[in-house]
């Protein structure tokens, strides 16, 4: 651009989270052009009194929205060091131009909540007079009546400081009358702000477990290049108890040694309470969680802790990778393959690009880690881009669990119409007498499952959604996707049949099917309906660590990283429904799956036990999980997503449609569609594909209809050129349409 054209930049004012609403448009002064950027402190006129306030540079450009002469000028700029704010600013800038969406949906995924927040101070009171002169006016508080000050002096000469809220709580005296004797002089309050801690541990600190040859080696490799300054990208792929965990916390004291802080991510709440307790023995007060469960205040607290450097490791889901911390050193990815790593709302950011991005800023370390790695991410270790570690033995020195396929096809014609197989009837009778743990392992949700009638088919659905109704406890039939709720029926209401009811295959079914087989064993169930309360995956997880049950019965919660010694046996009931989801990645989510679940046993010295129950025992993925093969299952799916083009071999893009009107949305879809499809034409044939448009798999949600198109490319850049070109069209239109890039799920 033209040193003399007239520049104007949008500026976010002071960037308190509730105010992050709408950017403010100012001109830009001839001596800033070239030096103001997005992500720069700029000071700038506000309000009718024209105060200078702080804010922070969010988009620059040529065309003004208003017109120029009632724009007022940036005042200054914000020279010396970046801070963590400014590095925020620029992650969203880049968020919003790699994942679309606006400013200030990227803003405010980024920025940690600023909402005001009640500061917890605590006071104390002690005296400022000699003990001779406040004796003598002791006594004369005695003589004068003065019963409230005389209480309060009297313990004071006893114990000369004494907490504020103790006084006025048990001693009964006023505020007032502290304030008096603070006036006079012969006391003195003293305030300390001090932060809210949701981690609530006790214990003594351990120092690290001795590591192995093969992961002392791993550290050493990544902190020599750590201290050569190379900051690289680094996967673990390790077997499942092959003690990824320890190898993190080693780098992660590696880095707290050299004075810089690290961030671990891990993919559910659920895993945050048995990681925290880990990480928590070896930094102790030093470390702490950031995650959705946190009340305003801790959420608050822990950013103010993490600026002002009083934490130097923090653990959490995605959310945890935009802590503020000063002189980040390090991020961690434990278990990178999973798909809670994307973000389903705008902007749709993947945690670990988002990482690499956080990373290369900071000049920091990324350690992604996983038994069943990505196939981006392991595709990428193949191409070169990430360095690739192998952990291939225990460290208990034990085996991996012996696997048996459940073929349910060759049950029934045996006639078992159990939920659960004969082999694994079996192996749980066994595990029971000998007062062993098992862990069932089901991925369904409470009595999910659709109610259809027998004599003429008809399915209930949602009134809203394109989308059965699923059946839950006390006779309610319930739609996931809205909410919408109405009674169980006992008739068909198409044709008045009474053989209508529900695939009944939930975790509390399989509960209730266990305790009818064996009375009196102990079970603890753990899903999305138990899991509702603050701390409930704490409670739940302590309870059977504990060995206060038995059995543990849950969705996919209970089969991500968890580490019970005592666990011999895992059933995996019908994991393989995920095959017959419509989805690209039904077979890499299959695999994944069936290979962690069976991890979950023999993590102890004792040997494990895993019964896969399967319809499809002959599924490359089934196959390849039982033998808990991740290279062979990977050269088979790449083949696969070459022929294809799907990712990683190539990149996409879902461009999502939602409109009130089925007919408006499919000509918007269209017409977007079309606009695409002419710049394909422009390349050459197969680097540029387009699918659709289409209704989306389920095409009504709420009310609101839905279309997808895909557009498929070799080259990352080029999608972002074309969703840019889409978001210029979509401007002048009256839709709101969604980018999602590589997406988990088919829309």
């Amino acid at each position: 651009m033209q040193d003399n054209k007239e520049l104007y930049a949008d500026v976010i004012i002071d960037i308190v989270h509730e105010k992050v609403d709408r950017p403010f448009q100012y001109r830009i002064p001839h001596s800033m052009t070239g030096y103001l950027e997005i992500g720069t402190g700029v000071s700038v006129p506000f309000g009718k009194g024209n105060t200078l306030r702080k804010g922070y540079v969010t988009r620059i450009s040529d065309r003004p929205e208003y017109d120029p002469a009632k724009l007022k000028t940036i005042h200054s700029m914000e020279l010396g060091s970046i801070t963590s704010e400014d590095r925020l600013v620029r992650l969203a800038a880049w968020m919003r131009r790699q994942y679309g969406g606006t400013m200030i949906q990227a803003l405010k995924t980024v920025l940690a909540p600023q909402k005001a927040v009640k500061k917890l101070e605590e006071k104390t009171v002690f005296l400022r007079w000699s003990r001779a002169e406040t004796q003598e006016y002791y006594a004369q508080c005695v003589r004068k009546g003065r019963s409230a000050q005389a209480r309060l002096l009297k313990e004071l000469l006893e114990m000369e400081r004494l907490p504020y809220s103790l006084i006025t709580a048990k001693l009964n005296v006023s505020a007032a009358v502290i304030k008096t004797l603070e006036n006079q002089g012969i006391v003195k309050i003293e305030t300390q702000a001090y932060y809210r801690n949701p981690v609530k541990l006790q214990g003594i600190m351990q120092p690290g477990k001795q590591l192995s040859q093969g992961q002392r080696n791993i550290v050493d490799e990544i902190m020599r290049e750590y201290d050569q300054e190379r900051h690289g990208t680094y996967l673990i792929h390790g077997i499942t108890g092959s003690g990824k965990t320890e190898v993190y916390m080693e780098l992660i004291g590696e880095v707290i040694r050299r004075g810089r802080q690290a961030i671990v991510l891990i993919p559910e709440i659920a895993l945050t309470y048995q990681t925290v307790v880990r990480f928590y023995k070896r930094f102790g007060e030093r470390v702490s969680v950031m995650n959705s469960a946190l009340s305003a205040g801790e959420r608050y607290d822990q950013c103010k802790r993490a600026k002002e450097g009083e934490i130097d490791v923090i653990i959490g889901p995605r959310s945890a990778l935009f802590t503020p911390f000063p002189n980040l050193g390090l991020i961690v990815i434990d278990e990178e393959h999973e798909a809670t790593y994307k973000s389903e709302t705008t902007p749709k950011y993947h945690a670990r690009e988002t990482a690499l991005e956080i990373a290369r800023c900071a000049g920091a370390s990324l350690v992604l880690g996983s038994a069943t790695p990505s196939m981006e991410a392991y595709f990428r270790a193949q191409q070169g881009e990430y360095r690739l570690f192998q952990l291939t033995e225990r460290l208990t020195g034990g085996t991996l669990p012996r696997v048996y396929i459940a073929d349910l096809r060759q049950e029934l014609k045996c006639g078992n119409r159990s939920i659960f197989s004969l082999k694994l009837q079996e192996l749980m009778k066994d595990r029971l007498e000998k007062g062993e743990q098992i862990m069932l392992f089901l991925n369904r949700r409470g009595y999910a499952g659709f109610i259809s009638c027998r004599e003429c088919g008809h399915v209930m659905k949602c009134p809203h959604c394109d989308v059965s109704l699923s059946e839950h406890k006390g006779g309610r039939l319930v739609c996931h996707y809205c909410g919408y709720e109405q009674p169980a029926v006992n008739k068909c209401p198409s044709c008045g049949s009474k053989y209508i009811s529900g695939f009944r295959a939930g975790t509390q079914q399989i509960e209730e099917k266990l305790l009818s087989m064996y009375p009196g064993v102990k079970v603890l169930r753990m899903d999305a309906d138990t899991t509702k309360k603050k701390d409930s995956y704490e409670e739940i997880l302590s309870a059977f660590a504990n060995k206060e049950a038995q059995v543990l019965i849950g969705t996919q919660m209970i089969v991500k990283g968890h580490d019970f010694p005592n666990v011999t046996l895992v059933g995996v009931l019908a994991a393989d429904m995920s095959l017959a989801v419509n989805d690209y990645r039904a077979a890499e989510r299959t695999f994944q799956l069936l290979t962690q679940a069976a991890g979950r046993a023999g993590r102890g010295e004792k040997p494990g036990e895993v019964v896969i129950q399967t319809y499809q025992p002959d599924h490359y993925s089934v196959v390849h999980a039982a033998k808990q093969d991740y290279h062979s299952f990977y050269e088979e799916e790449i083949l696969y997503r070459e022929m294809l083009r799907y990712p990683p071999a190539a990149h996409m893009m879902a461009v999502q449609i939602f409109d009130k009107e089925e007919e408006s949305g499919q000509q918007t879809a269209e017409r977007l569609g079309g606009l695409v499809r002419a710049l394909a034409e422009k390349e050459k044939p197969g680097d540029f594909t387009v699918i659709g448009p289409a209704p989306a798999s389920i095409g009504r949600i709420n009310d609101i209809f839905r279309f997808v198109f895909y557009v498929k490319c070799r080259k990352y850049d080029k999608l972002i050129e074309t969703k840019e070109i889409l978001e210029e069209e979509i401007q002048k239109m009256h839709v709101t349409v969604q980018f999602d890039f590589d997406p988990m799920h088919t829309f």
